[in-house]
């Protein structure tokens, strides 16, 4: 299932590459143009590509999304079906070919942040543990993504669902410390899921955080360990028996 979906990237080249410009793009408009990383002491660079790492771990979830759609009205699931295979291979196969892509997404996003300024500070172990939870938050966002293609249905909805990733990627730490927001507001920024990804991997980093002295920001690795596993929890078994009752 795996090869299938890395087949379908290798016929569709255009997809994958707009798939890795976007955030790029986002990086050097934010990094050059809109400007990011107010309320940081420091460079705001070091401050703006650990948060888009993160913010990055969000996108691109519609093309799953998209071929999980679209395989459940195509009838694919239905051959497969015919097939001596257990049925969560299925679901497995996509997240592992999806994970493999957010891997070179980490990769082509580090390597343009490394251009416009951005360092790490702390070695390889620390940098290789800010990776690690940037791929669990994938993984705990990618289980959120096929359980809703499956509860959509249709190719047609995938993009009114995929919106819902917007407020939560914006309504975080990674363009401007909660500092510099209202105190309502910056104490919802602060529990959001994906700030505690963005400020874990910025202390991995050895980047500025704009550490406000809460609980949430300093038990933030603990909680970008946290969040994506409950969010796993919920998720996975959700994603697994709605497909399960497809399947019937």
């Amino acid at each position: 299932m795996t090869r299938r979906e890395l087949a379908h990237w290798a016929r569709q080249p255009v997809e994958v590459v707009v798939g890795l410009a976007f955030p790029v793009m986002l990086l050097l408009m934010f990094t050059y143009l809109v400007g990011g990383g107010r309320g940081v002491d420091g460079d705001p660079t070091e401050f703006l590509v650990p948060g888009m790492l993160a913010l990055t771990m969000a996108f691109g979830l519609e093309s799953t999304m998209l071929a999980v759609t679209q395989d459940l009205n195509r009838g694919v699931i239905d051959r497969f079906r015919a097939l001596p295979m257990v049925p969560g291979a299925v679901l497995v196969g996509r997240s592992a070919a999806d994970m493999l892509q957010s891997v070179a997404a980490l990769a082509v996003m580090a390597g343009v942040g490394y251009a416009v300024g951005w360092r790490w500070h702390n070695g390889a172990g620390a940098a290789l543990a800010a990776v690690g939870l940037l791929l669990l938050l994938r993984f705990a966002m990618l289980w959120v993504g096929i359980h809703l293609a499956m509860v959509a249905g249709r190719p047609e909805l995938v993009t009114a669902v995929q919106i819902l990733v917007w407020p939560v990627g914006f309504l975080s730490n990674v363009f401007a410390t909660p500092a510099s927001m209202p105190g309502w507001l910056g104490a919802v920024v602060e529990w959001n899921p994906m700030s505690a990804t963005a400020t874990a991997v910025r202390e991995l980093f050895g980047n500025p955080g704009g550490a406000t002295g809460s609980w949430a920001a300093e038990h933030a690795q603990l909680l970008a360990v946290l969040w994506p596993s409950a969010i796993i929890a919920v998720f996975f078994p959700l994603a697994v028996g709605k497909f399960a009752r497809l399947s019937r």
